[in-house]
């Protein structure tokens, strides 16, 4: 039974539970079938032996009714008569009949044919006789024919009653072996369905949930066991394909993800050395220690043999090396060194050339503006960079190259600068010292004859007075000068601003204001240098020529375009200056100041009495604050 269901089950689940429910059904089916036609001929037959039973009773009682009537005299025979009756068609009933018509060539059959006969023949006309008019009733002979006959029939209908008791008992056996029989099989069948259901059905699809949950743990190895042509195993087959497919998928993105992995490494390093290459040019652009450092994450990085920096000699020459992890450029000054005392390439492109025991790669460092150096990079022989080295190593050394460019440019404007500060140093002392000691030299000039000439002692004299007073205005001179080159501009423009103010009003105990509104205007270094000293040398004259008893100094922002400095005092006023005064030089340098400024410088007197210095100059434009987002 197990095999004809694991045939069953073979090719298809749903055949196979088809093909029980059928058989089972088919069993159920075919045992109520057999109850049906076993009741069916069984129907009647408790009828049948009541009947028979009746007939028994009734030959009894014909008997009795006999023995009576001999007993009492009874003439009135009717009652004979009546049981005769009675006795017939009870012998004649319809539930006997039908059990002949079911069986008519039984023992039953015959039996009754039997019964029939020996009424009809034997006891029948006996009972007749005794009911007639006229018969002797107290013939003990026929009476005792007739009680015999009776017992006989009596014995005849017995077994009658006893053929239609065991061909129903018959049939009942035979019902109950059927549905024992029915039950029996459908509970083998049940038992063996349950069975293959339980291999065919419960364990592949336990088997399939074990490996399901062994895949979602990450076991990528479970296989299922159960295949072949039924649902479930298909569905084995196609759990085991997918099952592969996720195990080459899940290694390829292990692959993917190592890969990306190490891609997102390499790219947190290649960060990592532009951030702090960046960041140690910014602060020391030429410092060796800077290009040392940068060199060393280098080569970890990309896996160099060495590497060098050079930077092309400023008057020509040899270049010189800034910093190396070579070997033979150990040392910054390495003159025996033949990577960078060989020509550096004009045309400024990557060069890979061989050399001794490894190739070198030549990368210039420049900016838009020219070359200023190489970096060169010694890689195993044959060995190319990969794309996203060559990226890294590109815009590494487009930052060299503009730190360097910018170097150069900071050292260029730092010359200017020197130089342009000479220049003001040279034109202040020609326009102030160098005038009073060329005034000086010609009073000298004119004191020499009156010196000779007694008569002319009076004008000898006046000379001499004008040339001290000349020589004091140059010491003065010289002095402010002196404070004005030694001023330091450290601390902000307002501190500064602040502290000169405070110098002259305590030089010249004179109080002096000071207001400043400067939000929305950007000043630059240079700017506030001048600005200062226009502010000083205005305070300078307030305390020499002004008599004032207070002084004001406003610096202001216009529109957030335009710096306006005021200085103003409520002294005497300006006096006005000769053509040939060699001692207000002060004006003069202002005024070169403000142009210097790309502004004017307007010296006007004072509605309220005394002077006003008004220095006007157009502001440096704020930057723009540049965002996070915008930077990302």
């Amino acid at each position: 039974m197990h095999r004809i269901w694991h045939l069953a089950f073979e090719r298809s689940i749903l055949l196979g539970l088809l093909a029980a429910m059928t058989v089972i059904t088919a069993i159920g089916v075919g045992g109520m079938a057999a109850s049906v036609v076993v009741a069916e001929r069984t129907q009647g037959s408790g009828s049948a032996i009541n009947v028979a039973g009746s007939l028994r009773r009734l030959s009894h009682r014909m008997g009795s009714i006999v023995l009576a009537d001999a007993a009492n005299q009874v003439e009135d025979r009717h009652t004979l008569r009546a049981a005769i009756i009675h006795f017939e068609q009870t012998l004649a009933h319809e539930a006997l009949y039908k059990v002949l018509a079911r069986h008519p060539d039984s023992a039953f059959a015959a039996t009754y044919q039997r019964v029939r006969e020996t009424w009809g023949q034997r006891l029948k006309p006996l009972l007749m006789e005794e009911a007639m008019p006229g018969q002797d009733l107290h013939d003990v002979d026929h009476h005792n024919r007739l009680l015999g006959l009776i017992d006989e029939f009596v014995d005849q209908l017995n077994t009658m009653v006893a053929q239609l008791e065991a061909d129903t008992e018959q049939r009942i056996r035979m019902l109950r072996a059927i549905l024992g029989a029915a039950l029996a099989l459908t509970l083998l069948l049940l038992v063996s369905g349950l069975y293959a259901m339980h291999r065919g059905i419960l364990v592949p699809l336990n088997d399939l949930l074990d490996n399901a949950a062994r895949i979602a743990r990450g076991d990528f190895s479970a296989r299922a066991r159960h295949v072949g042509r039924d649902e479930l195993g298909r569905l084995g087959q196609a759990f085991n394909f997918m099952a592969e497919d996720l195990s080459k998928l899940y290694a390829d993105l292990e692959d993917r993800v190592a890969r990306k992995t190490a891609e997102l490494r390499r790219s947190n390093q290649s960060l990592a050395l532009l951030y702090n290459a960046i960041a140690n040019l910014h602060h020391a652009p030429m410092a060796p220690e800077t290009y040392r450092a940068m060199l060393d994450e280098l080569d970890t990085l990309l896996n160099l043999r060495g590497s060098m920096a050079c930077l092309l000699a400023k008057h020509g020459g040899p270049a010189r090396v800034l910093a190396a992890t070579l070997t033979s450029c150990r040392e910054r000054e390495a003159g025996d060194c033949p990577c960078c005392t060989e020509r550096l390439p004009q045309d400024q492109s990557w060069v890979y050339r061989a050399d001794v025991g490894f190739d070198l790669l030549t990368v210039p460092l420049r900016d838009k503006d020219g070359l200023y150096g190489v970096m060169r990079l010694a890689l195993e022989h044959g060995r190319r960079l990969e794309d996203w080295q060559e990226r890294l190593l590109e815009a590494l050394a487009r930052h060299v190259g503009i730190a360097l460019g910018i170097a150069h440019k900071t050292e260029q404007e730092r010359l200017l600068a020197l130089q342009e500060e000479r220049s003001i140093i040279a034109r202040e002392l020609h326009d102030s010292i160098a005038q009073s000691l060329s005034y000086m030299k010609i009073q000298a000039s004119l004191l020499h004859p009156l010196l000779s000439d007694p008569l002319r002692r009076a004008e000898a004299e006046t000379t001499l007075r004008d040339l001290r007073e000349g020589i004091n205005a140059a010491y003065r001179q010289l002095r402010e000068l002196l404070a004005t080159f030694r001023l330091k501009m450290q601390g902000s423009f307002l501190t500064l601003l602040s502290g000169a103010v405070s110098e002259y009003a305590a030089r010249g105990d004179l109080p002096i204001h000071l207001r400043t509104e400067l939000a929305g205007c950007h000043l630059t270094p240079n700017q506030e240098i001048h600005t200062l000293q226009v502010v000083r040398e205005a305070l300078a004259n307030v305390l020499r020529h002004a008599q004032a008893h207070t002084a004001w100094v406003d610096v202001t922002c216009v529109d957030g375009s335009e710096v306006v400095a005021t200085i103003a005092d409520d002294g005497v006023g300006m006096a006005p200056t000769r053509g040939g005064d060699a001692f207000h030089y002060g004006l003069t340098i202002m005024r070169e100041r403000a142009q210097g400024l790309h502004g004017t410088l307007d010296i006007t007197p004072r509605p309220q009495g005394g002077t006003l210095v008004r220095l006007r100059f157009p502001a440096t434009p704020v930057a723009p604050d540049v965002s996070k987002d915008a930077l990302v």
